[in-house]
């Protein structure tokens, strides 16, 4: 089966090291798709974890080694550090194994569009998270995680498809929404502050791309519980790709349709 073919890929959130990682999933992606230009856009390795404990498997080895290969094979990679494994912005602008380290990153898509690329951790003061609250957060997201591993554990003996239980949980409660909406006015402030046509990030987990005012926003999702990618196509188009539910429908040419801001208005 041909891959797929993308002009640029961007991902985020992936969280190697732990076991909440989907990283069958990012593998089966990356094994299917080529592209020209390929962002990692934060939080690939997860070095908060490793404080309390490490898991490594060899299919995480294998998603480094697969986006390792990527680079040596012509892709342009480029890594922008999230929070999670902040330490590597002391290394920005330089390059590792064909893998270039920056602190963010304008993407120019094909179109004429122009769009800011960040991890999204920059815009945690912009909606009054503090560190209390990010503490606690934390704790109740990794409780989240478990109930979504151990349900999608559940799911695959019964031989049904991944679903994410904790993401169902999320979209549910009313302060969480409040957060995400806050966080998507914040991004497009610095889209509008920097002069380009929309910010593309991730950092909080929730896939989406919007349009208004003239700006669009788009997050890249993650690889914990939407296994969700963003990617542009030879005409600078953006679709946002859920691989897990759509992966058939992108390998039999039945792509989703991509979001443009006429779409966005009808």
């Amino acid at each position: 089966m041909q891959n797929l073919q993308f002009r640029a890929i961007f991902i985020s959130d992936i969280h190697l090291g732990t076991r909440d990682a989907q990283a069958s999933h990012l593998l089966d992606f990356l094994n299917h798709t080529e592209s020209e230009y390929l962002y990692l856009l934060g939080d690939v390795v997860d070095f908060w974890k490793a404080k309390s404990g490490w898991y490594w498997p060899a299919q995480h080895t294998e998603v480094l080694q697969a986006l390792l290969r990527k680079a040596r094979r012509g892709t342009r990679v480029i890594y922008v550090p999230g929070n999670h494994d902040e330490w590597l912005r002391d290394y920005a602008r330089s390059e590792f194994n064909g893998i270039e380290l920056r602190l963010g990153a304008v993407h120019h898509t094909a179109d004429g569009r122009r769009f800011l690329l960040l991890h999204g951790d920059e815009f945690d003061s912009a909606v009054r998270c503090n560190r209390v609250l990010n503490l606690l957060g934390s704790s109740a997201y990794d409780v989240l995680l478990w109930l979504n591993r151990i349900h999608h554990q559940v799911r695959r003996r019964l031989g049904f498809s991944y679903w994410s239980l904790s993401s169902w949980i999320k979209s549910r409660i009313k302060n969480a929404a409040a957060y995400v909406q806050r966080f998507e006015q914040a991004a497009l402030r610095e889209a509008e502050r920097h002069g380009v046509n929309g910010v593309i990030c991730g950092h909080i987990h929730q896939p989406t791309m919007r349009y208004g005012a003239g700006l669009c926003y788009a997050n890249t999702g993650d690889w914990v519980e939407h296994c969700s990618a963003l990617a542009e196509d030879r005409e600078g188009r953006l679709h946002l790709i859920h691989w897990a539910e759509d992966s058939l429908h992108w390998l039999q040419g039945r792509e989703v349709p991509a979001m443009t801001p006429d779409a966005a208005a009808a």
